[in-house]
């Protein structure tokens, strides 16, 4: 081959050289978006590498050949370039779809074989000619109608890049200042240099300046990427990690205005994702937490824990505040990160009131513990010993009928007790499974009715009801059971001679049976109204000295909580009391 070399071809194949050593180094050590950078200077340093040697060439089929080798990197230089941009604001996802990506490359193939096929049908070149009247030889070109196409094409690539860098970097933060300079500077040389050359405006005769431009652009993004540490800090970072943390962050400027955000900030906020937050003043984002915006203004660093109610729904999280002035930075800005303790703060007030239920369930566990060892065992010990002595003659027969009445309390007393006590037991193991089913409320009553009779018929108490026969629950029918039981024994123990007791059932709403039990018994003090239902010992004696336990409510509201049920009480002291109970009919 026969070279003459000059000027121009020696810079294009010192700096084509350098931008391929460059560019080797650069996608083999970088990531993603820094290898498409590397490819990209690939591809302009087989342009210029090849348009030096073309400036260096004595003949138009040399120069020819070195022409159709820089169609390479000038077919491929758009592509990559507008790849680089793709990778670079974090829209990948486009170019993965492979038939976005064969579109892209239909245009750079052709190209190759228009150019290479180019003496059967003249459709890049019409011509090209070589003189020699200049410092040294150059070509000249006569452009066809594809070079119009790929130029286009070329434009269309150059553009969308610059647009998506233009973008991407038009509401950063002042922080980034240099960096966004950088590269708007190096993506706008490329077109002023290319845009002067297709004008006719040639200072350097018929030579092409794009590629010394594009050189220029590699050097000056080279220098953001290692002066400026472009990729490793926003914006490049900014999508692949803020945008992936559940963390809300914004960034504020030294008059408290939001500069910069991630879109989990909006959880936050009673704001929809469409709302501009970029410009708004911290007071303005957070009106009802003043505490934190005073703190924000007053330079304050560090965390605090806050609430807000965000559609509906009360959320906790810890703000902590960064005030960043350093040398390094021109002016003051603000870090907020707020942390969603919402899942831990309900996970502490479960744990709270588990603890809470336990300590409510082993107070009550000891409870009975101490009612087995005294109430339990005090009646036990008294027959134990009567009926001893009747075994040995030391109680005479009217003794005993003296006697029996009091030893009969203490036996229905006792029974009571263990069965309440069995119950709650049962209940309480683990496994335990509530068995629900249909049943027929009147028929439960009647039962309940007749077990309370001989207590009642003592204490001359009538019991009467007024529940039609078809009257259905769906519950479990023993705990049911219990919650009547227990309660139509209350009303006989706390009624006096000659009282009267009323059962009646109605239906409600929402599904609802309501059985209520009425007398007009002593009635119970304020004081201890406040205490029923709210596990607390309440043993009250009855109008003939009867005992009472204390657990018979505290199981009855136990039993229809797990029913799905309602317990209540209304009383007037001298005037009776009444229980209502709510059960669902499973309609």
């Amino acid at each position: 081959m026969d070279f003459s070399f000059n000027g121009y071809g020696l810079v294009l194949l010192f700096f084509g050289t350098l931008t391929a050593v460059l560019a080797i180094y650069i996608y083999k050590r970088g990531t993603s978006v820094v290898r498409w950078f590397g490819l990209m200077m690939g591809s302009n340093a087989i342009w210029s590498i090849a348009y030096g040697l073309e400036l260096s060439s004595y003949t138009l089929k040399q120069a020819l050949f070195f022409i159709n080798i820089e169609y390479l990197g000038i077919a491929t230089l758009p592509l990559n370039w507008f790849l680089f941009c793709l990778a670079f604001c974090n829209k990948e996802c486009w170019y993965k779809k492979p038939l976005n990506l064969i579109l892209l490359l239909i245009a750079p193939i052709t190209t190759l074989f228009m150019v290479w096929t180019n003496p059967m049908h003249h459709l890049h070149y019409k011509d090209v000619k070589m003189f020699f009247d200049g410092p040294f030889p150059m070509i000249k070109i006569y452009p066809g109608t594809w070079y119009h196409i790929f130029t286009v094409y070329f434009y269309l690539l150059l553009a969308c890049g610059c647009y998506l860098i233009f973008n991407k970097f038009r509401s950063s933060d002042p922080i980034y200042r240099k960096q966004n300079y950088s590269i708007l500077i190096a993506a706008l040389m490329p077109w002023v240099a290319n845009i002067t050359y297709l004008a006719g405006l040639r200072p350097l005769g018929f030579i092409d300046i794009t590629p010394f431009a594009f050189i220029l652009t590699s050097f000056l993004i080279l220098l953001g990427i290692y002066r400026f540490r472009l990729f490793d800090i926003v914006p490049i970072a900014r999508e692949k990690a803020l945008e992936l943390m559940d963390d809300g962050f914004l960034v504020l400027d030294k008059k408290h205005r939001v500069i910069d955000y991630n879109s989990s900030l909006y959880r936050y906020l009673n704001l929809s994702k469409n709302q501009k937050i970029v410009g708004q003043f911290i007071g303005e984002l957070f009106p009802k937490h003043l505490d934190f915006v005073k703190k924000i203004e007053s330079g304050f660093s560090g965390k605090m824990d806050m609430q807000a109610l965000v559609e509906g729904e009360m959320i906790y999280f810890e703000a902590e505040i960064l005030l960043l002035n350093e040398s390094k930075i021109n002016e003051a800005f603000t870090i907020v990160k707020l942390q969603d303790l919402t899942a831990a703060k309900k996970d502490a007030l479960i744990a709270k009131e588990q603890a809470l239920e336990l300590e409510k369930v082993n107070q009550l566990k000891d409870r009975i513990f101490s009612i087995i060892a005294h109430d339990l065992r005090g009646p036990l010990v008294n027959l134990s010993e009567i009926l001893k002595m009747v075994s040995y003659n030391q109680v005479s027969q009217e003794e005993f009928e003296k006697i029996s009445p009091e030893l009969s309390k203490d036996i229905i007393y006792t029974t009571d007790l263990l069965e309440n006590i069995l119950h709650w037991s049962r209940s309480q193991l683990q496994g335990f499974g509530i068995q629900k089913e249909f049943f027929n409320v009147r028929n439960i009553i009647i039962n309940e009715i007749n077990y309370h009779l001989p207590a009642a018929t003592l204490k001359k108490i009538n019991i009467l009801h007024d529940v039609f026969p078809n009257e259905i629950a769906y519950a479990d029918v023993l705990m049911f059971q219990i919650v009547i039981r227990n309660i139509i024994n209350n009303a006989v123990k706390f009624c006096n001679e000659g009282c009267e007791i009323v059962i009646t059932a109605s239906y409600q709403r929402n599904h609802m049976l309501k059985i209520c039990i009425k007398d007009n018994g002593v009635g119970i003090p304020k004081a201890t109204m406040e205490k029923l239902f709210k596990d607390e010992n309440v043993s009250s004696r009855g109008t003939q000295n009867e005992k009472g336990t204390g657990l018979g409510l505290m199981i009855c509201k136990d039993f229809m909580s797990r029913n799905d049920g309602e317990i209540s009480v209304s009383s007037e002291v001298g005037k009776g009391t009444t229980f209502c109970v709510l059960v669902p009919t499973g309609d």
